[in-house]
């Protein structure tokens, strides 16, 4: 199955086809960027498809990032994933954005929780978490409290809020 995958959720334009049978992407590119997702997404697509054989044609699927992110940059992403949904008719499929951010973890997880966090900004993250017994659930929160849910144990922290829970978990020691 080859997916085309999505990304407007954040500071970044990202577009990429996997394939199940391959360990990397068949071809992948991104542009850091705060503003001007809608400007460059769809040439960023056509240059992405573009480098695989079969273009749009050998597309099973394609995932789109909903959230959480930016508001504008997730309507870009959605809005290109529907409209090449609809003229190639393939499924479109939403992934959030805390459980691609803790997908590579999974396979590397050792003992302990990992947790996927974005700066909510005004002392706020999304984060979500899994551990070995328990986790949590995608849920926006105060830095001090969603440190006090990741509990005391290792944490292994990825995303833009990493470092804000990082320190709300050393000062509680």
């Amino acid at each position: 199955m080859r997916i085309l995958a999505i990304d407007t959720a954040l500071d970044l334009c990202a577009a990429c086809v996997a394939s199940d049978d391959a360990d990397a992407p068949l071809s992948a590119e991104s542009l850091p960027m705060l503003r001007g997702h809608a400007e460059a997404l769809l040439p960023l697509i056509e240059r992405v498809i573009a480098r695989i054989e079969g273009g749009f044609e050998a597309i099973d699927r394609i995932a789109v990032t909903v959230g959480p992110g930016s508001y504008t940059g997730l309507r870009v992403g959605l809005s290109a994933a529907r409209a090449i949904g609809l003229a190639t008719g393939k499924p479109v499929v939403g992934v959030g954005t805390l459980s691609a951010l803790l997908a590579p973890l999974l396979a590397e997880s050792g003992e302990g929780m990992i947790a996927a966090t974005v700066d909510a900004r005004h002392g706020a993250v999304y984060v979500q978490a899994l551990g070995p017994n328990d986790g949590l659930a995608p849920v926006h929160l105060p830095v001090e409290v969603a440190a006090e849910r990741l509990g005391a144990g290792p944490v292994v922290l990825t995303g833009s809020g990493a470092p804000l829970v990082a320190a709300a978990l050393a000062a509680r020691g």
